[in-house]
């Protein structure tokens, strides 16, 4: 697989946030994040909330991680904003090296199969590895996403 890395600067996003755990999300009883996009939409937070850029982009952010992909982390379903929301959660997405990876097709297989990749990059290749401060997948449009993983 071809790398693509690139240097991204710090920025905040507001939305609404979880705690889980990848093994409680493979089990739809216990999973958080389907939930918590289900309402991020229905609150229709993209059009409530002042953007940082106007491009429409919404953001998954994946932070405070407990250990590894094995551990507790908080998902963030948001917007990028000018300055931290009062009412809502707030995470920055942290400076630094993320490798990137394409999702296209429908949602949210696209990011389902793209979380795959990641893993399967990670659990493979030592020429790289993860920071776990701050990982997040940018949507572009119904069926176009990009994953960032942050690298050390």
């Amino acid at each position: 697989m071809q790398t693509k890395i690139i240097n991204i600067n710090s920025f905040q996003i507001s939305g609404l946030q979880v705690r889980t755990r990848n093994a409680d999300e493979a089990d739809n009883a216990k999973g958080k994040i389907g939930p918590l996009w289900g309402q991020f939409f229905a609150r229709n937070l993209p059009e409530t909330l002042p953007t940082r850029t106007g491009d429409g982009k919404i953001y998954g952010v994946y932070s405070h991680y407990e250990s590894d992909a094995s551990g507790l982390f908080d998902v963030t379903a948001g917007v990028a904003v000018m300055a931290a929301s009062a009412e809502l959660a707030n995470i920055t997405i942290a400076a630094g090296r993320y490798m990137v990876f394409e999702c296209v097709g429908d949602m949210p297989a696209a990011i389902i199969e793209g979380w795959g990749k990641v893993w399967s990059y990670f659990s493979n290749s030592t020429e790289y590895q993860r920071c776990y401060l701050t990982d997040f997948e940018e949507y572009q449009g119904p069926q176009q996403a990009t994953i960032y993983i942050g690298i050390k």
